[in-house]
C-alpha cells in the first residue's frame, strides 16, 4: 500500500484535483492510479491569505517498492494496514454478561461481545433514543424534567445530545473499528479520515437506533427503564445484582457485570460506596458555556476562505501564574448550549451541533480544572457534592424553574450584573436570567476565568468580545470519581468490569467506546 501525504487542495475541490495531485507526486498519470482513499483529511489555516485542504490518501498499485523509490513528489511511503482482530474466547460461563448502560462505552462492549458469540443482558436506565429525544425536547420547552430520560440518560448515553465529536488523543488500534461501526450503522464517512471528525446529534440519534437493532439481532436482551439498584456478592464476587425495573425490583443472576454508568449516575456512584466498591476522587472541571458569533470566529480562523470552508472551531488553553489552568471544552461550531440536568434542582449546561453545524451561534465549554483539594474530606464522593452544590446554585441564580444564568463577557470582566444580551443572543432552552456568574461559581473558578479570557482573546482575537455569552453552570465535563479496576479490567469485587467515562477511564465518546471494547475482551477472556 502506498500512502501519499501533504497533498494541498484549494477549498472547493473536487476528487478529480486530488487524483491528480497524487498521480503528479508518485509521477504517473492520473489513470494509471489505482483507487484512492482519503485517509487523512485537515485545515492548514497558518497563512490566512492561502488557507487550504491538506490531505493524505493511499492506494494500491502494481511495483508499489519500485514507485515510491522512483517518485519524484515527497512525503510517499509504503505502508502496511491493519485491522483490528478480536482476540479468542474462553469464556465458558453459561450465564450472559449483563451490561449496565447504553452510552458508548457499554453499547460498544456489548456489541463486541454479541458479534463474538457472547450475547448480553443489557439494561438502561433511561428510554430507547426516539422517546428520549421527546422528553429532552419536552423539557427543553419548559416542561417537567424526567429524571430517568434526559441529556444525560437513555439509550446513546450523554454523547447522543451533543456535536457526536469522534476526536481523541489516544492511538489505540482499536480505534479504526470504532470508526467502523460507526459509518456501517449511519454514520457520514469522513469520520473516518477527517481531523476533527463529528457526526453531529441528529445523525448519531440513528445511528445508536441501528447499533442497538444489531444488539438484538444477535441474541442481546436489551432493557430499557432498568437500572442497577444493588450488587449480592458472595465473598468477593458478584454472584446476582438487584435490578429495578417497570415492574418492580428483581434479582438477575450474573457473573460478569459490564459497568458502564455514565458520569451522571450519582445513585450508582453512592450503591458502589455502601456495598465496599473501591474507589478513589478524581479531577475533573468546572466552569461555563461561551457563546460567539460563528462567522465573526470562522473569519478569525481561516481569513476570507471561511465561506468556502465548514464552520470553524477552536481549541484554546492557558496556565496561569497561581497554578490554575482554563481551556476550552466539547466546542459545537453552529450550535447550541443545551439544558442537561439530570436531578431536580439544579441547572447543568453542555453544548450541541446538529450535523450541518448551521446555527447561527458558536458554543465551547470553558473550564477550570479542580481537585480533590477543592473538595476536601473523608467521602470518596465529595466531588459529586461538589457538583451539585453549583448546580443548586445555578438551580436559585436562574430562577428555580430551569432557566440558567447568564452574563455578558464584558460585564463578567467589570464584576457587574448583566441586565440583557447585546448582539449575540444566548441559545439555551427553555431561557436564561440575566445576572452575575460569580453567584454560581467557586471564586477560584471566577477568578481564573477572568484571568484567562484576556489570555485567550491574544491568541483568537474576538474571543472575549464584550457580547459573547456565558452560561452556566458546567459541571458534567468528566467524572468525579474513578472505580477502580486492575490490569485485567475487573474491580477488587470479582466479576465487576468498570467501564468507559463514568468509571472513570475514558474522555469522550471514541475513548468510550475503545474501552468498552476492551472490557469486552476481557469477559470473552473469561
Amino acid at each position: 500500500m502506498i500512502r501519499i501525504g501533504n497533498l494541498p487542495l484549494p477549498p472547493g475541490g473536487d476528487l478529480e484535483q486530488l487524483r491528480k495531485r497524487a498521480a503528479r507526486a508518485l509521477g504517473v498519470r492520473p489513470g494509471e492510479l489505482g483507487e484512492l482513499e482519503i485517509v487523512r483529511q485537515s485545515i492548514d489555516a497558518r497563512n490566512k491569505n492561502e488557507t487550504h485542504y491538506v490531505y493524505t490518501v493511499e492506494l494500491s498499485m502494481a511495483q508499489e517498492e519500485r514507485l515510491v523509490r522512483n517518485a519524484p513528489g515527497k512525503n510517499i511511503t509504503l505502508v502496511e494496514r491493519r485491522t483490528y482482530a478480536f482476540p479468542g474466547v474462553g469464556r465458558t460461563s453459561p450465564m450472559p454478561p449483563v451490561v449496565v448502560g447504553m452510552g458508548p462505552a457499554g453499547l460498544f462492549a456489548a456489541l463486541f461481545l454479541a458479534r463474538n458469540g457472547i450475547p448480553s443482558i443489557v439494561l438502561e436506565r433511561g428510554k430507547d433514543v426516539d422517546a428520549r429525544t421527546a422528553d429532552v425536547e419536552k423539557f427543553w420547552a419548559g416542561g417537567e424534567l424526567d429524571e430517568s430520560s434526559n441529556v444525560q440518560f437513555g439509550e446513546g448515553g450523554a454523547g447522543t445530545f451533543s456535536d457526536g465529536k469522534l476526536t481523541t488523543g489516544t492511538h489505540d488500534p482499536r480505534i479504526g473499528a470504532v470508526l467502523d461501526t460507526l459509518v456501517e450503522a449511519g454514520a457520514p464517512r469522513d469520520v473516518k479520515y477527517s481531523h476533527k471528525p463529528h457526526v453531529g446529534t441528529d445523525v448519531l440519534r440513528r445511528v445508536v437506533k441501528t447499533m442497538r437493532e444489531e444488539l438484538v439481532s444477535l441474541g442481546c436482551d436489551v432493557r430499557f427503564g432498568h437500572r442497577l439498584e444493588g450488587l449480592v456478592l458472595e465473598g468477593d464476587q458478584v454472584k446476582e445484582i438487584h435490578v429495578m425495573g417497570p415492574a418492580g425490583e428483581y434479582r438477575l443472576a450474573c457473573d460478569a457485570l459490564v459497568l458502564a454508568p455514565g458520569h451522571s449516575a450519582r445513585d450508582t456512584f453512592r450503591m458502589l460506596r455502601d456495598a465496599g466498591v473501591p474507589m478513589e476522587k478524581k479531577n475533573f472541571a468546572i466552569g461555563v458555556r461561551i457563546e460567539h458569533d460563528q462567522t465573526a470566529i470562522s473569519r478569525q480562523q481561516y481569513g476570507q476562505a471561511f465561506e468556502l470552508l465548514p464552520p470553524s472551531d477552536y481549541k484554546l488553553a492557558c496556565h496561569l501564574p497561581g497554578g490554575r489552568s482554563a481551556f476550552t471544552f466539547c466546542v459545537c461550531p453552529g450550535g447550541q448550549v443545551v439544558a442537561a440536568a439530570s436531578e431536580q434542582g439544579g441547572v447543568v449546561t453542555n453544548g450541541m451541533s446538529l450535523r450541518a453545524r448551521d446555527g447561527k451561534n458558536i458554543n465551547g465549554g470553558l473550564l477550570v480544572g479542580v481537585s480533590p483539594e477543592d473538595f476536601p474530606g473523608e467521602d470518596v464522593l465529595a466531588g459529586v457534592s461538589f457538583q451539585e452544590q453549583w448546580e443548586r446554585s445555578a438551580f436559585r441564580l436562574g430562577g428555580e424553574d430551569y432557566r440558567a444564568p447568564a452574563q455578558r463577557v464584558e460585564d463578567f470582566l467589570a464584576r457587574r450584573p448583566s441586565e440583557g444580551p447585546g448582539t449575540i443572543l444566548p441559545t439555551y432552552r427553555p431561557g436564561v436570567r440575566w445576572t452575575q456568574m460569580d453567584d454560581c461559581l467557586p471564586q477560584a473558578v471566577s477568578d481564573t476565568l477572568r484571568q484567562a479570557l484576556p489570555m485567550m482573546d491574544r491568541k483568537l482575537h474576538g474571543f472575549a468580545a464584550c457580547d459573547g455569552v456565558l452560561t452556566g453552570v458546567e459541571t458534567r465535563s468528566s467524572s468525579p470519581v474513578r472505580i477502580l479496576r486492575g490490569e485485567d479490567f475487573q474491580s477488587a469485587v470479582r466479576g465487576l468490569y468498570p467501564c468507559g467515562e463514568g468509571a472513570g477511564y475514558a474522555g469522550g465518546i471514541v475513548s468510550a467506546a475503545v474501552d468498552g471494547i476492551r472490557v469486552a475482551e476481557a469477559v470473552a477472556k473469561g
